[in-house]
Parts: C-alpha cells; structure tokens; sequence
C-alpha cells in the first residue's frame, strides 16, 4: 500500500502547500482523500486519472477539503475520454443532502452519462472497497466530520483524521497504525478550536500506538516553527512533515 499526499495545506493559497487530498494505492486500486482545489492535476502527477479512482472519501465538506468534488464529476463527462466505471462517494452525515445540492446548482454538467455515482454516509461504520476495509468514527470539528481507518488485505492499516480536533475517538481509529495521517494545523501556542497543534498530534499517536505520524494540513504559521520537534517531544515514533507529492510505502 502506498500514501500519496496530494496535498499538504490548507485553504490558504501558498506556493509549496496545495489544499487538502490525499491518494491511497493499493494493487490496482485508487482510492482519493479529501480533494481539495487542484487535486486533479496532482493526481496526474501521482499517476491517477479522473476515469481510475475508484472511490472518494470525505472527512467533511469545508470548501478546502471538498473543492474538486464538481471538477472530478465534470472531467468523467468528457465526450471524447470519459469515464466508465462506477464511483463511490463517502462522506459524514448530511452529506446526501449536501450533494443534491449540488446537482441541484449544476444540474445536467455532474449528471453522469457513461457511469453512476453512489453516494454512501457514514458515521460509526465498516465499509468494504474491494480488498480495503474501511472503519469509520465521528470527529471534533464540524458536525459532519468523520475519520478514515483504512486497513489492507496485508493487515498494513493507515489512518486519516481530516480536520479534527483532540477526541477519544481519533485515538481509537489510530490504535496500533502503520501511518496516522493527521492535520496539525497550527504550531504551539497558537491552538484553534477544532484543529490540532503538534503536542496533540503527537499525543494522539503516542495513546494509539502507532508506528509512524504524518503532520499535514499546515497553515503558514507553521513553516515558522519546529513542528516535528514541538512532535517528537511527546511522540517517540516515526515523525514525517508531509510535503505535496510526497509518497509513502506502507
């Protein structure tokens, strides 16, 4: 299995850090997190066409996190090139209502014609995708928001928070990880309700036993600080500061 971060800010614009999305490939499987504004370029560069993946999961639907939603339904309706298989969207309660919303908005521009989109919400749920086992839990942040634990058919298990804050239930997604892909959106000192700063992240996969931490989703103020270090200081495992296209082996 293989962790791309498609991208590792926020919705901030900023020359080194795109908005939020990950890519987990695994056998002939593609499976997108988040998809943040230009997620769709980034996944060419990562080798993944808007026809190949297989489905999107959702933490929730602020716009840095949701942003390429229409653009990905739009580009599997290209006459010339579009898509065939099904796609599966999963995201947080509401999230149904939030995207007949959106076909209400666009109308026929997201009606798919050569494939079908199914929309599934979850909230505390298991989720097969193929070889991929899913488990889901509630978050602190907004209403909707939910964590990914996503466990290969090698037993290798990664696990994305999204945005959220500290909460018992991210520590339970996390137990035991091979990678805890986790925001840590301001450095110390500066703690916003609803997001993590290093500490916590690090306290997180400190109680959960993981194997390696991945800090992402960096608000500016963090390239002023030693986020790993402020990390390392309560995590004694792997501490990984993602960068936009970077790839990790699972």
């Amino acid at each position: 299995m293989e962790l791309i971060i498609l991208g590792s800010g926020t919705g901030v614009p900023s020359l080194r850090r795109g908005s939020p999305a990950a890519l987990i490939k695994e056998g002939d499987q593609s499976i997108l997190l988040d998809s943040g504004s230009g997620t769709l370029q980034r996944m060419l560069q990562a080798g993944v066409t808007y026809k190949e993946v297989d489905a999107v999961l959702y933490s929730h639907i602020h716009p840095d996190h949701i942003a390429d939603l229409v653009p990905l339904i739009f580009a599997c309706k290209y006459q010339e090139d579009p898509r065939a298989k099904d796609l599966l969207i999963i995201g947080g309660r509401g999230f149904r209502d939030y995207f007949e919303g959106l076909r209400w908005v666009h109308g026929s521009w997201i009606e798919p014609q050569t494939f079908h989109i199914h929309i599934r919400e979850v909230v505390s749920d298991e989720v097969t995708i193929s070889d991929l086992r899913l488990t889901t839990l509630p978050l602190e942040h907004a209403p909707e928001s939910v964590g990914y634990r996503i466990r290969s058919p090698q037993g290798k298990v990664v696990v994305y928070s999204g945005d959220t804050d500290y909460c018992p239930n991210i520590v339970e997604l996390a137990r035991g990880a091979d990678l805890l892909l986790v925001e840590c959106s301001f450095p110390e000192g500066q703690k916003v309700a609803g997001h993590l700063t290093p500490s916590l992240a690090g306290r997180i996969a400190h109680e959960a036993g993981c194997q390696r931490l991945c800090l992402t989703h960096l608000y500016p103020p963090c390239e002023q600080s030693d986020i790993t270090k402020d990390c390392r200081n309560v995590f004694d495992g792997e501490v990984i500061l993602a960068e936009d296209m970077m790839s990790i082996a699972i």
